[in-house]
């Protein structure tokens, strides 16, 4: 059999590779399949591989990993292309509709309290937006078809909104960081301590809910951008956590806690930032999940009727893109190969998840 063909299991052009072998002569069809990943099956467990090993069983290995979602946490259920993107347009409104509701009630708290020292928290809630709308729009022209120009599309756009979102973090980290400063330096006496109170209480659980939906919509979907946008909300709610304990603090007769809070928070908020932006970059670099490519090959070296096999991916915002070089049989049939091709398309699918295309080529054993 020509076992130089191609098989590609995907949406867009077939580009071939010349493998320099014998056996390109043997038979002068392409076996070329183009499948649509609109399919809604779950594969039900991608991306669990190693996960105490990674993380470690300490007690704060556990807290970082709950503050810190790590990357190969992001794929829990696979979905087609229009229904991740649907999901991840819901998840970006809906939480920013929460962002509004919390600044509501902010500004209500505001309103019967008289401070206008208040509304500082509750326009950042408010500016959400400037965040949010950028992820919406970065998911919506990745339904755009691919162009010669942009032959994988416009899903990495999303991934170009993602480390805007962590350089607005950073922003916030500096800014706590600098008031934090600020009032050990110049101390000044906390003022409408119960309203502020209220208002901290309700900007950090309004927050944390928030950061908790993005961040789950995010790895259902494997967006990275959208984890980040759940991490921005989280850093909201450290922010008026910090205003929380600082109050708790000047009750119990320390008056510069605020600051010296503020300044953990601060810290607590740029590694999160750090995190979130070590991801992102890595994914634009073609970077994948530690461990993840030697699972799903280990998956397709399971397969019947293939002999070896070398597998790569890498993200494109919240898609993958897949490519697989099969050792099999010589002696096999085209039909055999072709059933071979298929099952191995079948196990990497299976195995990462929320798939765009897969390319699966079939060379001789040696």
């Amino acid at each position: 059999m020509g076992h130089g063909d191609d098989h590609e299991h995907g949406r867009g052009h077939r580009e071939p590779y010349d493998h320099g072998h014998p056996h390109e002569q043997s038979h002068g069809h392409d076996h070329s399949h183009e499948h649509d990943h609109s399919h809604g099956h779950d594969h039900g467990h991608p991306h669990d591989h190693d996960h105490d090993h990674l993380h470690g069983s300490g007690f704060w290995a556990q807290v970082k990993h709950a503050i810190v979602p790590h990357s190969h946490d992001h794929v829990e259920k696979a979905q087609s292309a229009d229904e991740a993107r649907a999901d991840g347009i819901r998840t970006a409104w809906i939480g920013l509709v929460g962002m509004l509701a919390i600044a509501a009630a902010q500004i209500l708290i505001v309103w019967i309290s008289g401070s206008v020292g208040l509304l500082a928290d509750t326009v950042h809630s408010i500016s959400h937006a400037v965040t949010t709308i950028p992820l919406i729009i970065a998911f919506r022209l990745g339904a755009r078809a691919a162009t010669s120009r942009l032959p994988y599309g416009y899903h990495r756009f999303e991934d170009i909104v993602g480390i805007f979102i962590s350089l607005v973090v950073f922003g916030v980290a500096l800014l706590i960081g600098w008031e934090a400063i600020d009032g050990l330096r110049n101390p000044e006496p906390l003022q409408n301590l119960g309203w502020a109170f209220a208002a901290g209480l309700v900007g950090f659980i309004g927050n944390e809910v928030i950061a908790e939906y993005r961040i789950r919509g995010g790895k259902r979907i494997g967006s990275a951008a959208l984890i980040a946008e759940g991490q921005h909300a989280r850093a909201d709610g450290f922010t008026s956590l910090a205003v929380v304990l600082g109050i708790v603090g000047a009750w119990l007769g320390y008056p510069q806690a605020d600051s010296v809070v503020g300044l953990i928070i601060a810290l607590m908020i740029f590694g999160i930032m750090l995190a979130s932006l070590r991801t992102t970059v890595m994914r634009l670099m073609d970077g994948v999940e530690p461990g993840l490519l030697d699972s799903v090959t280990e998956t397709v070296l399971a397969t019947e009727g293939v002999c070896s096999a070398i597998v790569r991916a890498r993200w494109s915002g919240h898609r993958m893109f897949a490519e697989a070089h099969i050792g099999v049989d010589p002696d096999l049939t085209v039909a055999q190969a072709d059933q071979v091709s298929a099952a191995a398309r079948d196990a990497i699918e299976t195995r990462l998840g929320n798939v765009e295309r897969t390319v699966v080529e079939l060379v001789p054993a040696r």
